[in-house]
């Protein structure tokens, strides 16, 4: 029998947990199944990449529905009925595809407790004879409903789509669906989560044992031995705080995209013309500028068109969009409508520039590798794609500092703008100076340790000895700001001298002008152009170390999120490896 929401269906802290502790084991899912356009790419058990050349000894390859194994032990933890199999052939191009062979999985896997303490909303998802949405599920209950009875299709399917989560890998990707129990699924949302969860699409590694215990339970039920324990295949979740928690607080995750923007700014807006309707007139811009974004982003993604990308994204950053009349309503004017420089479409389009920018440049180093002026045009491409990737980082980390919660976010543009100003440093194009008999050459970059901060001595303490700790997170984060205040000064100028947007930002690291007189009219900043060999030189050292000090700081902060051992914190040291900046005999200390 389902129970009804708010009797106990929320997890609490057992005990006092600090910043950046797993507070569960990894936790199998009670039921999963790997989307459709990955089922010839990764395990169907795990989720994990295929190993190639695929095994024939474990991996049924006659059959032309192909779902494969990375392994022979998934192979035979993962068995697919009869039933699942003809889901799998036959209802592929289902909505609800993946989650119609969870339900039917749950089902056969748990005959004596179909609800197994989960909310399935049925009453509500099914509320409306005639919503399209309602009879999608019906249509989805009556394919899985030939291996049970058609209330319980109903149930599972419901069951599913209500406590599903999207299983994704180290880039990003919906992998597939998974349904957890209770310890996972009764932790609710919040807009301002003290926790965050991520997934091991293997065996877990040394860091997080099985044997971990769960440090969460519920305000008014307890649970059982089943509830702790349940079977070891599929793709596991930990939940990982990202705040100090006190015993006894309700433990809290996001299921939603913190930046999603709540509100937007605009500039030069006459009053009289739309105080009568406000919100229908702020609805409306949203609509307009998410469609104007979307469609550039679409030049650039579907169209392979970066350039037309970059040229509708910086018109509607720069000068911002008329506000059309409105069907059937009189406006007396037209005022513009722009975006707030933290509003969510804004970093939105910051990351789009920052990639296209970074394609542009790449694609013409590939045609002109060794005409002189084309490289100078590809160097100029590269800096203004690692001004948008600081500048996002910056403007995140700002709204990050107000709302601790968004530390994942941070962690991940930190990484990439760093990993960004370390590709400028390298670029061939800086070969171009070496005509003026300046030595290009890299040595002098790949020793690079900073003596005004401790960031590269703790992130080599977090990958071989300890987990992050909450005692140096201000710390650390105060030592951060500094060093990346005094470095970006010195390049900035240099990084934005083609585009007019980024000149309006004086600062991309301080945004404490927000709300100032500053903002209203923004200083558009005098582009620094070197003239000397060495000014050159210094300007890529500089680059170089704040590409380094970006990424330290990101890793810092996915290891708090995600654990000393994540895909993301070796990413880092990985790159960081491939430029010598982490001391060789520290790997002999793990």
């Amino acid at each position: 029998m389902e129970m009804e929401k708010g009797m106990g269906m929320e997890m609490r802290a057992r005990e006092d947990i600090e910043i950046g502790e797993d507070i569960t084991p990894p936790i199998p899912p009670l039921s999963y199944a790997l989307h459709h356009s990955f089922l010839h790419s990764h395990c169907y058990s795990c989720f994990s990449p295929l190993p190639l050349p695929l095994n024939s000894n474990y991996n049924n390859t006659k059959n032309h529905h192909h779902y494969y194994y990375c392994s022979p032990a998934c192979s035979t933890t993962r068995v697919v009925s009869t039933e699942e199999l003809r889901i799998l052939q036959s209802h592929h191009h289902h909505p609800f595809s993946s989650d119609l062979r969870a339900a039917l999985r749950f089902l056969q896997s748990h005959p004596d407790d179909r609800i197994a303490g989960l909310l399935t909303n049925c009453h509500k998802l099914l509320l409306q004879e005639d919503d399209e949405f309602a009879a999608t599920i019906r249509e989805g209950a009556k394919a899985i409903a030939t291996a049970t009875d058609m209330a319980s299709a109903s149930a599972a399917l419901c069951l599913v789509l209500t406590n599903g989560v999207e299983v994704q890998d180290y880039d990003g990707r919906n992998l597939g669906i998974a349904v957890y129990p209770k310890n996972f699924s009764w932790i609710n949302h919040s807009c301002s989560p003290n926790a965050s969860y991520h997934f091991f699409l293997s065996p877990p590694p040394p860091c997080c044992p099985n044997s971990t215990k769960l440090r969460i339970l519920p305000q008014h039920t307890v649970l059982t031995k089943d509830d702790e324990v349940c079977q070891d295949n599929g793709p596991k979740i930990v939940v990982r705080s990202i705040k100090r928690i006190k015993q006894g607080e309700q433990v809290t995750v996001t299921y939603t995209n913190l930046l999603q923007p709540k509100e937007i700014s605009s500039a030069s807006l006459d009053a009289s013309s739309v105080s009568s309707d406000q919100n229908v007139y702020r609805d409306y811009a949203i609509r307009r500028l998410t469609d104007y974004i979307d469609d550039a982003i679409l030049q650039y993604l579907s169209f392979g068109d970066p350039e037309l990308c970059c040229e509708k994204l910086e018109n509607l950053l720069t000068q911002g969009l008329l506000y059309e009349q409105l069907e059937g309503g009189e406006v007396k004017s037209q005022p513009t409508i722009k975006l707030h420089p933290l509003h969510f479409l804004c970093l939105n389009a910051y990351t789009t520039l920052a990639s296209a920018y970074k394609v542009r440049a790449s694609d013409l180093l590939g045609l002109y590798s060794e005409m002189d002026e084309h490289l100078l045009e590809a160097l100029d491409l590269s800096r203004t794609s690692a001004a948008y990737s600081l500048l996002l980082a910056g403007a995140t980390h700002h709204l990050f500092r107000f709302e601790s919660s968004l530390i994942a976010t941070v962690a991940n543009f930190w990484i990439s703008a760093g990993d960004s100003l370390l590709t400028l440093s390298r670029s061939p194009a800086w070969s171009e100076f070496a005509k003026w008999d300046l030595p290009i050459a890299n040595p002098p970059l790949l020793k690079h340790i900073c003596s005004k901060c401790s960031l590269m001595d703790n992130f080599k303490a977090i990958l071989f000895h300890r987990e992050a700790q909450n005692a140096d997170f201000e710390d650390i984060s105060s030592e951060f700001l500094d060093c990346v205040t005094i470095i970006t000064q010195k390049v900035w100028s240099f990084l934005i001298p083609g585009c007019c947007y980024l000149r309006a930002f004086k600062d991309p690291i301080d945004f404490s002008w927000l709300g100032t007189s500053k903002y209203s009219s923004l200083r558009d900043v005098r582009p620094h152009l070197c003239c000397t060999a060495e000014g050159h030189l210094q300007e890529r050292m500089h680059i170089f170390q704040l590409g380094v000090h970006c990424l330290l700081y990101g890793g810092y902060l996915a290891s708090i999120c995600y654990g000393r051992h994540s895909n993301l914190t070796s990413q880092v040291q990985n790159i960081l490896d491939c430029e010598e900046c982490l001391i060789n005999d520290s790997h002999e200390s793990d």
